[in-house]
C-alpha cells in the first residue's frame, strides 16, 4: 500500500464518521420536537454505511494483488427511522391530540451518546492512521535525504 492510499482510507473513514456525528447531532437536537416542516413529529434518522472500492478499475488493473482488495466506506444514504412515535399526556401542549396525547420522537437520548461515543473513538482510529501514514512518510523523507 502506497502512502496516497493510506491517507485516502483513512479520509473515507474520516468523512463517514462526520457525517455520522451530524445525523446523531441533529437526532438529539430534535428529540422533543413535535412539529416538523413535513408535518408530525421529528423523526429519528441513521446513517446507511457501505463499503466501496478505494481504487478506481483502471487503478485495480494496474496495482499489485494485495492493493486490490482495499476497500473504504461511504455514506449510502441517511435513513428515517421507522419506530412508532412516543405518545405522552399532556393536555395543555398546543400539539396535543383531542385525548391529550402528544406524540413525542422515539429518541433514546443515551442510546444517541453511546453512538457519538462510537462515533468520537471510530473518527480518532481514523486520525490516527492519517497521522501515522504521514510520519511514516516523513521518516522514509528523511532516510532518502540521509
Amino acid at each position: 500500500m502506497n502512502f496516497m492510499t493510506a491517507l485516502e482510507l483513512g479520509a473515507s473513514g474520516l468523512k463517514a464518521q462526520r457525517e455520522y456525528l451530524n445525523v446523531v447531532s441533529m437526532n438529539m437536537a430534535n428529540s422533543r420536537t413535535t412539529r416538523t416542516a413535513e408535518g408530525g413529529p421529528y423523526r429519528r434518522k441513521s446513517v446507511a454505511m457501505e463499503s466501496t472500492p478505494l481504487l478506481s478499475p483502471f487503478d485495480t488493473a494496474m496495482n499489485s494483488e494485495m492493493n486490490q482488495q482495499l476497500r473504504g466506506v461511504t455514506i449510502r444514504g441517511i435513513v428515517a427511522d421507522t419506530r412508532p412515535f412516543k405518545k405522552v399526556y399532556e393536555p395543555n401542549h398546543p400539539d396535543a391530540d383531542d385525548k391529550g396525547m402528544v406524540r413525542y420522537p422515539d429518541i433514546n437520548v443515551i442510546e444517541e451518546m453511546v453512538n457519538m461515543i462510537t462515533i468520537s473513538r471510530s473518527y480518532e482510529a481514523n486520525a490516527q492512521s492519517v497521522d501515522s501514514a504521514k510520519k511514516m512518510f516523513n521518516q522514509a523523507l528523511k532516510i532518502g535525504q540521509g
